[in-house]
Protein backbone atom coordinates (compact mmCIF):
# COMPACT_ATOMS: atom_id res chain seq x y z
CA UNK A 1 0.00 0.00 0.00
CA UNK A 2 1.12 3.62 -0.76
CA UNK A 3 0.83 6.84 1.11
CA UNK A 4 -1.83 8.85 0.85
CA UNK A 5 -1.38 12.60 0.98
CA UNK A 6 -4.76 13.49 1.92
CA UNK A 7 -4.37 11.52 5.54
CA UNK A 8 -6.10 13.77 8.22
CA UNK A 9 -2.10 13.70 9.50
CA UNK A 10 -0.67 15.31 6.16
CA UNK A 11 -3.88 17.59 6.27
CA UNK A 12 -2.93 19.04 10.56
CA UNK A 13 0.66 19.19 8.91
CA UNK A 14 -0.15 21.27 6.43
CA UNK A 15 -2.47 23.66 8.29
CA UNK A 16 -5.80 22.64 7.00
CA UNK A 17 -6.83 21.49 9.97
CA UNK A 18 -6.88 22.17 13.81
CA UNK A 19 -4.98 20.92 16.16
CA UNK A 20 -4.12 20.71 19.87
CA UNK A 21 -0.28 21.92 19.42
CA UNK A 22 2.34 20.73 21.61
CA UNK A 23 5.25 21.81 19.65
CA UNK A 24 6.41 21.56 15.76
CA UNK A 25 9.61 22.25 14.55
CA UNK A 26 11.13 20.95 11.12
CA UNK A 27 11.68 17.52 12.08
CA UNK A 28 7.85 16.91 13.15
CA UNK A 29 4.60 18.22 15.01
CA UNK A 30 3.98 17.02 18.43
CA UNK A 31 -0.07 17.68 19.63
CA UNK A 32 -2.67 15.97 22.03
CA UNK A 33 -4.60 12.78 20.90
CA UNK A 34 -8.24 13.87 20.81
CA UNK A 35 -8.96 10.58 21.64
CA UNK A 36 -6.70 9.32 24.12
CA UNK A 37 -6.36 6.76 26.12
CA UNK A 38 -5.35 8.45 29.17
CA UNK A 39 -5.08 11.83 30.24
CA UNK A 40 -1.88 13.37 28.46
CA UNK A 41 -1.78 11.05 25.33
CA UNK A 42 0.50 12.86 22.85
CA UNK A 43 1.25 12.08 19.33
CA UNK A 44 4.33 13.05 17.77
CA UNK A 45 3.89 12.72 14.05
CA UNK A 46 7.07 13.44 11.75
CA UNK A 47 6.86 15.58 9.05
CA UNK A 48 8.66 13.57 6.42
CA UNK A 49 5.50 11.64 4.48
CA UNK A 50 5.45 7.70 5.20
CA UNK A 51 2.92 5.56 5.68
CA UNK A 52 4.27 4.10 8.76
CA UNK A 53 7.50 2.38 10.05
CA UNK A 54 7.72 -0.29 7.70
CA UNK A 55 8.11 2.66 4.58
CA UNK A 56 9.95 5.41 6.61
CA UNK A 57 13.17 7.12 5.85
CA UNK A 58 15.65 6.05 8.00
CA UNK A 59 17.24 9.05 7.93
CA UNK A 60 13.76 10.67 8.94
CA UNK A 61 13.45 8.14 11.93
CA UNK A 62 17.10 8.98 12.91
CA UNK A 63 15.67 12.58 13.15
CA UNK A 64 12.32 12.05 14.88
CA UNK A 65 13.25 9.51 18.13
CA UNK A 66 15.14 11.69 19.65
CA UNK A 67 11.79 14.25 19.73
CA UNK A 68 9.72 11.45 20.60
CA UNK A 69 12.36 11.01 23.94
CA UNK A 70 12.16 14.76 24.88
CA UNK A 71 8.65 14.50 24.87
CA UNK A 72 8.41 11.65 26.41
CA UNK A 73 10.16 13.09 29.31
CA UNK A 74 8.14 16.58 29.40
CA UNK A 75 4.46 14.36 29.30
CA UNK A 76 6.11 12.40 32.66
CA UNK A 77 7.01 16.01 33.96
CA UNK A 78 3.64 17.46 32.97
CA UNK A 79 1.48 14.52 33.84
CA UNK A 80 3.03 13.34 36.88
CA UNK A 81 2.41 10.06 35.35
CA UNK A 82 3.45 6.72 37.08
CA UNK A 83 4.96 5.18 33.74
CA UNK A 84 4.50 5.72 29.84
CA UNK A 85 3.75 3.85 27.28
CA UNK A 86 5.16 4.39 24.00
CA UNK A 87 2.99 2.93 21.33
CA UNK A 88 3.41 2.84 16.96
CA UNK A 89 0.93 0.83 14.86
CA UNK A 90 1.99 -0.65 11.52
CA UNK A 91 -1.19 -1.49 9.33
CA UNK A 92 -5.00 -1.55 10.35
CA UNK A 93 -4.98 -4.92 11.56
CA UNK A 94 -1.96 -3.94 13.77
CA UNK A 95 -4.26 -1.27 15.00
CA UNK A 96 -3.30 1.69 12.55
CA UNK A 97 -6.33 4.18 11.92
CA UNK A 98 -4.28 6.84 10.33
CA UNK A 99 -1.98 6.08 7.94
CA UNK A 100 1.35 8.47 8.14
CA UNK A 101 3.85 7.35 10.34
CA UNK A 102 3.38 8.74 14.45
CA UNK A 103 4.58 8.21 18.10
CA UNK A 104 1.89 7.36 20.48
CA UNK A 105 3.16 8.67 24.05
CA UNK A 106 0.51 7.87 26.36
CA UNK A 107 0.54 8.53 30.16
CA UNK A 108 0.16 5.13 32.36
CA UNK A 109 -1.17 6.26 36.20
CA UNK A 110 -0.83 3.23 38.86
CA UNK A 111 -4.36 1.71 39.66
CA UNK A 112 -5.82 3.52 36.09
CA UNK A 113 -6.37 1.45 33.11
CA UNK A 114 -5.96 2.39 29.76
CA UNK A 115 -8.96 3.50 27.67
CA UNK A 116 -9.76 2.07 24.26
CA UNK A 117 -7.41 3.33 21.48
CA UNK A 118 -9.61 6.07 19.87
CA UNK A 119 -12.74 4.69 22.26
CA UNK A 120 -14.12 8.48 23.28
CA UNK A 121 -12.94 12.14 22.34
CA UNK A 122 -11.42 14.49 25.44
CA UNK A 123 -12.57 17.83 26.55
CA UNK A 124 -10.96 20.47 24.31
CA UNK A 125 -10.60 22.52 27.35
CA UNK A 126 -8.59 20.08 28.91
CA UNK A 127 -6.95 19.19 25.60
CA UNK A 128 -5.41 22.76 25.59
CA UNK A 129 -4.59 22.66 28.78
CA UNK A 130 -2.37 19.45 29.01
CA UNK A 131 -0.84 21.31 25.53
CA UNK A 132 0.41 24.17 27.75
CA UNK A 133 1.84 22.01 30.54
CA UNK A 134 3.76 19.43 28.38
CA UNK A 135 5.15 22.76 26.16
CA UNK A 136 6.28 24.68 29.54
CA UNK A 137 8.01 20.94 30.24
CA UNK A 138 9.67 20.91 26.95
Amino acid sequence: MSYDPTNIFAKILKGELPCHKVYEDETALVMMDIFPQSRGHTLVIPRAASRNLLDADPAALAEVIPLVQRVAKAVQTATKADGLRLAQFNEAPAGQTVFHLHFHIIPAYEGIALGAHAAGRADDGELAQLAKDIAAAL
